[in-house]
């Protein structure tokens, strides 16, 4: 049997609230355990071998079967409500990470809920019809190729009530390449595909395809007007290393701007003018370069472009890659980022270098970045690295407010009385773009509107989107009903929601019943004198809710493991690279036997 692999990354808030002690449940298709993992201080679980199917078969456009294995994710974090994602396919010698964002419940929320997420099959399995529509020598509507950051996806047909969502642009790329096509194919196959997902998406931006005809979304998921997109899909790393380096490069002909309209089909049970997706793995196994497979489906005049202009960044990309011995104001500017990032995200090491001044220090901060976004763990900022510390530095100082690092409206505890629609002003519509802000954060479908105090159509189009997430009259006015859960919304962001710790050597923790100052070091690889020391405490009792530092420095993070039939210590200490030693170490075991469903502490790191 052959083996893929799946990691598991648990955070709120589009990546910058990482989310620590998160249950995770990982299910074979016939619903019975495979694993059960505790995320780390990243948010993020160990990378565990799934057993699947030899790649040749997704490989092989005539194969009749199901060329790979599917698992399901269940995902359980306190103040948070659920989320289970089922059909996961796991592919042979594929490493696919699953993005998690949980909700934070509401401030009345008794009971947490459970949200699903169905994956599937990738869309090149299907014979669904294709009726792609554009033009192949678009007017030049809009006067530059601009990469959107983020782009709004509508999940379902142009003239559906679907809802929409917002994800960065590489996010999007990435998310439609793991829905269309199989990530075992040849790297020529997989950029020639990439480039053609790509194009297909900016030639709608360009074109104003959608919203020139009053559309308030940039693209559908449907794939008979556009591409796949499943929204909180697993992403696979073959395909996500691709895009990091290509994002913002598109096809166009000789002598123009716009974006070509790369259609496409599978090109087996569905033919079309375009594209074959599995033609490509053929011209790609006869050793053709990706351009050279654009070149065999569209005009033999087409290129390879690179637009430069991606909104909603802080800064410019500076062209050249920062390394070891790079120096001046863009190497201040990522030091100033991480210094920030690592709030959220601790094992971050400190940057002990001059400022702007690219030493080791600052190269040891990029790559443990660059490890936890699944990036080339290289410790040099090139493109990739660049844009996504921007986007992470950017989402994390929006929600400061939450943490009382900025000035935030005075909102108080109790919702304004005002009735608010379309035309209102002032300091009652700052307060409720304020809260549609932080909303927002949380909850993709909903955009965040210009904090002006003047209710405008973007405001409007917050409020109703807002009103169809928690399933009230979607008006676009905002009543007594309408201000009562924003409130709680928010509310229940607030107290659920970890703050950073402001020393990141340390974490915050509350005292569970059945904690004790042994358990709780044993669990962050710490003693009980350093708990006792850093907390002033005078006795090992403690209080259920006692809040407590815990020091991280040297922490040994670990999953927690099932045992089943089978297993060993040998065993398990292989599998997750660790010694039988450490396992009855952090464990107390003074023996080697294990009994099946015994839960075992795991480090792991």
């Amino acid at each position: 049997m052959a083996i893929g692999y799946l990691t598991i990354q648990v955070k709120a808030a589009h990546d910058a609230l990482p989310l620590s002690g998160v249950s995770i449940r990982i299910l074979s298709d016939q619903e019975t355990g495979v694993y059960e993992l505790i995320t780390d201080e990243n948010g993020e679980t160990q990378t565990v071998p799934l057993e699947t199917v030899d790649k040749s078969f997704s490989q092989n456009p005539y194969f009749s079967g199901t060329p790979y294995v599917s698992y399901s994710v269940l995902a359980q974090g306190s103040g948070f409500n659920s989320l289970y994602v089922s059909q996961i396919p796991i592919y042979d010698g594929v490493k696919a990470v699953l993005p998690i964002s949980l909700i934070p419940m509401q401030d009345r929320q008794k009971t947490p809920m459970q949200a699903e997420i169905f994956v599937g099959s990738p869309a090149v399995s299907s014979g669904s019809p294709r009726s792609q529509e554009g033009t192949l020598s678009a007017p030049y509507v809009l006067r530059q190729v601009t990469i959107p950051n983020p782009i709004t996806v509508h999940l379902g047909p142009p003239s559906s009530s679907a809802a929409n969502v917002q994800v960065s642009f590489p996010d999007y790329v990435k998310n439609a390449a793991s829905s269309e096509i199989y990530p075992t194919w040849p790297e020529a196959a997989l950029t020639a595909n990439i480039y053609a997902i790509i194009t297909f998406a900016l030639n709608r931006i360009y074109t104003e395809w959608y919203t020139g005809r009053g559309y308030s979304f940039d693209i559908t998921n449907s794939t008979a007007y556009d591409q796949s997109f499943v929204y909180g899909r697993p992403i696979y790393d073959s395909i996500s290393r691709i895009v990091d380096n290509i994002f913002n490069q598109y096809v166009r002909r000789k002598g123009q701007n716009v974006p070509y309209f790369t259609s496409y089909c599978n090109g087996t049970s569905v033919t079309c003018p375009g594209l074959s997706q599995w033609g490509t793995v053929t011209l790609a196994q006869k050793g053709l370069p990706p351009l050279e497979i654009l070149r065999s489906y569209y005009p033999r005049d087409v290129e390879i472009a690179q637009t430069n202009i991606i909104s909603g960044v802080l800064s410019s990309y500076p062209g050249t890659p920062l390394r070891v011995g790079s120096t001046g104001l863009d190497v201040q500017t990522i030091q100033t980022w991480l210094t920030r990032i690592r709030r959220n995200y601790p094992a971050i090491p400190a940057i002990t270098d001059a400022e702007g001044q690219f030493q080791n220090s600052t190269r040891s901060a990029v790559a443990k970045f660059q490890s936890i976004f699944n990036l080339a763990s290289d410790g040099i900022v090139g493109k990739a690295t660049w844009y996504k510390l921007s986007q992470l530095y950017t989402a994390v100082t929006r929600l400061a407010e939450l943490s009382s690092e900025g000035t935030s409206p005075g909102i108080g505890t109790i919702p304004p009385s005002s009735v608010l629609r379309q035309g209102a002003r002032g300091q009652d519509v700052v307060t409720l773009q304020y809260l549609l802000n932080v909303a927002s954060e949380f909850y993709p479908g909903v955009p965040a509107p210009a904090q002006d105090g003047i209710f405008g159509a973007g405001t409007k189009q917050a409020v109703t989107a807002f009103q169809q997430m928690v399933q009230l009259n979607p008006d676009g006015i905002v009543g007594s009903l309408t201000w009562q859960t924003l409130y709680d919304v928010y509310h229940g962001i607030h107290q659920n929601v970890p703050s950073p710790s402001p020393n990141p050597d340390t974490v915050q923790y509350v005292v569970k019943a059945g904690d004790s100052l042994w358990l709780i070091a044993q669990k962050y690889g710490t003693t009980v004198d350093a708990i006792k020391n850093l907390n002033g405490l005078t006795s090992d009792v403690l209080n259920i809710g006692q809040e407590l530092k815990i020091p991280t420095q040297g922490a040994l993070p670990y999953i927690e493991y099932t045992v089943r039939s089978g297993d060993s210590l040998w065993l398990i200490a292989r599998r997750y690279n660790t010694t039988v030693d450490e396992i009855r170490r952090l464990n107390g075991l003074t023996s080697n036997l294990l009994n099946i469903g015994q839960v075992l502490r795991v480090p792991v790191g």
